[in-house]
């Protein structure tokens, strides 16, 4: 394979590939904007059979971004020949030598081994696909992101709540202890309310508290800090389809300050990175 050079300035070079038989054109506007997160869209394919009806819809789409359809007929009735086709598109991609990782969109288990593959090649991939993808594809990716997600932040925002600075504490002033802000009540929190409490999350989705006290204790000192991005390593590589908009926060910082009587966040040094530990048991 040929050895992997990245753009002029620097910048990871991303080839996106979509399933077309498995997206919604409702989501590219989001989906491009997320891939632009992680490096330059250098190649952007969709593949289908376009002589179908139900694909005409991609059409305005596929003008605006610049998105090149690949055409691929349905040789035997009933059977999708996309896969395949996208499948060596990749391979060919990947030995090229000109990628540095792919995004590849769609909610079917069939890339599951493609992922697998191209991760062993060197490749960094990130998936994209509907809450109903199959959790191997999704493990089968560095990173996984759930298009519905995606959709809800290009509709109209709804006016959020916001997280109180204060949630954040500075060196040696920690959030007070004990105190539960969504009841508004002060005092000891059980074991029974910390259950209750951390059962409870934004978007519809249980907070993972158990998750993610796994991984400040995998990543703290002996005095029990974690540097906050140490912990965002973690779980995306325990959980690649990790992502705190599933819980009603664009960032972790913020979905951690949401639950001050479950953590407790401190900014040090002058560029004020975060640090968080578990709140004390009381």
């Amino acid at each position: 394979m040929a050895s992997k050079s990245k753009s002029r300035d620097d910048q990871i070079r991303l080839a996106v590939l979509i399933d077309a038989d498995n997206a919604q054109p409702s989501v590219i506007e989001g989906l491009l904007a997320e891939v632009a997160k992680y490096g330059v869209a250098s190649a952007k394919r969709i593949y289908g059979d376009w002589t179908l009806p139900n694909l005409k819809q991609w059409k305005d789409s596929l003008n605006k971004h610049s998105i090149s359809p690949m055409q691929q007929f349905a040789y035997t009735k009933g059977k999708n020949s996309t896969d395949s086709s996208l499948i060596i598109d990749a391979m060919d991609l990947m030995y090229t030598g000109r990628f540095d990782g792919f995004c590849l969109v769609s909610s079917d288990s069939d890339f599951t081994r493609l992922a697998q593959r191209l991760r062993e090649g060197g490749m960094m991939v990130y998936g994209f696909g509907e809450k109903k993808t199959p959790d191997a594809f999704v493990q089968a990716c560095d990173k996984f992101i759930y298009t519905e997600v995606l959709r809800a932040e290009t509709a109209t925002p709804r006016a959020a709540t916001k997280v109180p600075r204060s949630a954040t504490a500075k060196p040696g002033k920690s959030a007070a202890e004990g105190v539960d802000p969504d009841t508004a009540t002060a005092g000891p929190v059980t074991a029974d309310k910390r259950t209750a409490i951390a059962a409870r999350g934004a978007a519809g989705n249980a907070f993972p508290f158990e998750l993610v006290r796994s991984a400040i204790d995998d990543a703290s000192d002996d005095s029990g800090w974690a540097h906050l991005s140490s912990i965002g390593s973690y779980l995306t590589k325990v959980r690649p389809d990790f992502d705190p908009r599933l819980y009603g926060q664009k960032k972790l910082s913020d979905l951690l300050r949401q639950h001050p009587h479950l953590f407790v966040l401190e900014e040090r040094g002058s560029a004020g990175a975060l640090y968080v530990r578990l709140m004390r048991k009381v």
